[in-house]
């Protein structure tokens, strides 16, 4: 029975389950777990009791929507295993991951957690996603591409482990600026040879601290506490200031 007494046809049961799943990938993407069933339901267009008629819970829910993702990773890994030039379509396959997985609080959550043990989309999901990986990193290093010594483990925590950067460094991944940086890093140490991709961001400034009572700049020191001050005249400045605001 649908929530207005009529029983739906198998039509538009299947039409009614992509609706869900549709507005729950994009609620989850958004809000992570936390969304409301309600709120998933108001942008399918349908009522509660249709989501919990396809889904009994919300993290039932939230499971189909990750299977849903992991499986197009999945299939496209497939789709690339005979293509030619394998390290190039390896590596364009890594950093596609990485780039769609950090837009999607969901997802990029679920796949840390996988990567972590804590966490199985459904049975076998996780497994066919590894075998494809390795296809793929298998036929990179049979080109040259890809260390010899790199194996499906070291790969699954490299991507985690660059996911989570991405979304930790600041300016990066979901937040705009110079997202990639992480993932370059990544692709590098995968190499065989000292081959460095090209980082499409603006060169890290280094710290530049001011003396305290002129202004000029002050060069780092190598050792011991950082310079307050540019020299012995600013120094005795200082300090005959401070004597006076302790005599007032």
């Amino acid at each position: 029975m649908t929530d207005g007494g009529v029983t739906p046809s198998r039509a538009d049961a299947r039409r009614n389950r992509a609706l869900v799943l549709q507005a729950a990938r994009f609620a989850f993407e958004e809000q992570g777990l936390g969304v409301p069933l309600g709120e998933i339901a108001r942008r399918a267009g349908v009522g509660a009791g249709t989501v919990y008629r396809h889904f009994p819970s919300k993290e039932a829910l939230f499971r189909a929507t990750i299977v849903d993702r992991i499986e197009l990773f999945t299939d496209t890994a497939r789709d690339l295993a005979e293509v030619p030039d394998p390290g190039a379509v390896f590596f364009r396959f890594l950093s596609s991951v990485v780039r769609l997985a950090v837009r999607n609080k969901a997802l990029c959550d679920a796949l840390e957690a996988a990567g972590a043990g804590r966490f199985e989309p459904s049975p076998g999901v996780g497994q066919d996603f590894d075998d494809a990986l390795e296809v793929l990193l298998r036929r990179a290093q049979e080109a040259g591409a890809v260390r010899q010594d790199v194996g499906i483990a070291d790969l699954r925590a490299l991507l985690v482990g660059c996911l989570s950067m991405e979304r930790a460094v600041p300016g990066s991944g979901s937040e705009g600026g110079a997202p990639g940086r992480m993932t370059a890093l990544m692709c590098d140490a995968l190499r065989p040879e000292r081959a460095v991709t090209e980082l499409e961001i603006e060169p890290v400034k280094r710290y530049e601290s001011r003396c305290g009572v002129c202004g000029a700049a002050i060069a780092a020191a190598r050792t011991g506490r950082p310079a307050r001050y540019c020299g012995g005249a600013c120094r005795q400045k200082a300090h005959r200031a401070r004597e006076r605001t302790r005599q007032t």
